[in-house]
């Protein structure tokens, strides 16, 4: 089991090209668990790319609420700043190198997705988006 979790382990870190500040063995899950679901989604997946995170994050959309055209706006401008929500509560900095304890719980890794991606895309996000979302985050 242990040799399972460290070829795991290795092989999240070689996909994501993160460093050893960001890893986390929950995040890491995390993305596994999105990896297996885009693998199953398309055999031809070849991994996450942090430029398509970067690029979901800071594309306004179309078919999202009116008010909420793309996850900068209420996020910030880059994964660095503090957010807003419409509501006026703070939002956190989306990066892990500012926040350790972002996307490692996955009911809330979970629960954001369903409400954000529908908010901002006006659908759930497919397992490719949350994984290149997910990889540029743990890389800023």
């Amino acid at each position: 089991m242990l040799s399972l979790a460290i070829a795991l382990s290795a092989v999240l870190f070689s996909t994501l090209g993160t460093g050893a500040a960001q890893a986390n063995p929950a995040r890491d899950a995390i993305v596994a668990a999105f990896t297996a679901q885009a693998k199953a989604d398309n055999p031809a997946f070849a991994g996450f790319s942090a430029a398509a995170g970067n690029t979901l994050f800071t594309t306004k959309h179309s078919g999202g609420k009116p008010d909420t055209p793309s996850c900068s706006t209420c996020h910030g401008a880059t994964p660095f700043a503090t957010g807003e929500t419409r509501a006026g509560k703070v939002i956190d900095p989306m990066a892990v190198s500012k926040n350790a304890a972002r996307y490692t719980d996955t009911e809330k890794v979970d629960k954001w997705f369903f409400r954000n991606c529908r908010s901002v895309l006006g659908r759930e996000c497919t397992a490719q988006e949350k994984g290149d979302y997910l990889t540029f985050m743990i890389s800023q």
